[in-house]
């Protein structure tokens, strides 16, 4: 793993980005421009913080007993799901989703344009030990470009001669002030499986309201739903591309007691909407071949309440 010095002699930016170590021993790339700041983990390729000009609250959430490193993944912010989404169906006894978001990434490049937006790459390519639960030879980049919105881009790229599938999801966070205050819209009529029900098929009836634990893949989804919070007097639009499908889900007060990393009453102050290739939502990738899946987040402010 690069050092801080060492990633900053190479990538940083002059008022814009610079690499700085956590406690842990993870280095962090901190974006602070005109826009926003933003802190990415080299750690798993994992946003953890995102926070616009004249916000007071994060658009994330990080959870109190966050833990950093050793092997896990970061509870919190935007998790990558990959190369598979929630538990795994080959009968290896591998992890829920994926090993991305559990080991160390590269840095790549960094850059800054003319609008005053500065972006960040990292990589993570096959190693042995990838190779071992997983054999298929992967290039994945991140992108993360931090402008008037702040857009994710995930790149698959088979390196292999073999054939490859993937499910994947941006597992995002959002942070808000009561979950019973707000409302995801965007989706009524949309049809989901809600994992509570043994994926049972239902269709969304009005804007989604959350009122205890809640587990759903919605299905051929639109490109953009907004997450409205009077609370925080703030909209977020959350824009997916190169999916169809979108996860909602939070614990609720019974299910997050058996989550050792979460706070027992965390629950009311986040939401997972996460821009994803689940359900029967598979990206298959032949020898050479590139699949990106996008997530853009947008916050419009409106009254408070």
């Amino acid at each position: 793993m690069a050092t801080k010095q060492e990633l900053n002699t190479e990538f940083a930016i002059l008022d814009q980005l610079q690499f700085e170590a956590h406690g842990s021993g993870i280095v962090m790339a901190v974006i602070n421009n005109r826009y926003a700041k933003t802190i990415i983990s080299t750690y798993g390729g994992h946003l953890v913080s995102y926070c616009p000009k004249g916000e007071v609250e994060d658009v994330l959430f990080l959870s109190e007993n966050e833990v950093l490193g050793g092997g896990k993944a970061i509870r919190g912010g935007t998790p990558i799901c990959w190369p598979w989404f929630a538990t795994d169906k080959s009968g290896f006894g591998r992890p829920p989703h994926g090993f991305a978001r559990n080991v160390q990434w590269e840095v790549l490049r960094t850059s800054t344009a003319d609008d005053g937006s500065t972006a960040i790459q990292l990589g993570l390519n096959h190693t042995e030990g990838s190779l071992a639960v997983w054999p298929h030879s992967f290039q994945l980049v991140l992108e993360v470009v931090v402008g008037k919105v702040l857009t994710m881009n995930l790149t698959t790229t088979n390196v292999g001669q073999k054939a490859m599938s993937i499910s994947q999801a941006l597992h995002t966070y959002f942070n808000v002030s009561d979950i019973e205050g707000v409302s995801v819209h965007g989706l009524n009529g949309v049809s989901y499986q809600d994992k509570l029900t043994n994926f049972s098929i239902s269709k969304q009836q009005g804007d989604i309201k959350i009122q205890g634990e809640i587990d759903r893949i919605y299905l051929d989804v639109p490109e953009t739903v907004r997450l409205k919070d009077t609370g925080y007097g703030r909209d977020i639009l959350i824009t997916g591309q190169g999916n169809k499908t979108t996860v909602v889900w939070n614990p609720g007060p019974e299910t997050i007691k058996s989550l050792a990393d979460l706070d027992n009453t965390a629950c009311q102050g986040f939401i997972c909407i996460e821009t994803a290739n689940a359900a029967d939502d598979i990206v298959l990738l032949g020898e050479g071949e590139c699949h990106t899946i996008t997530a853009i987040y947008q916050v419009e402010k409106t009254s408070l309440v």
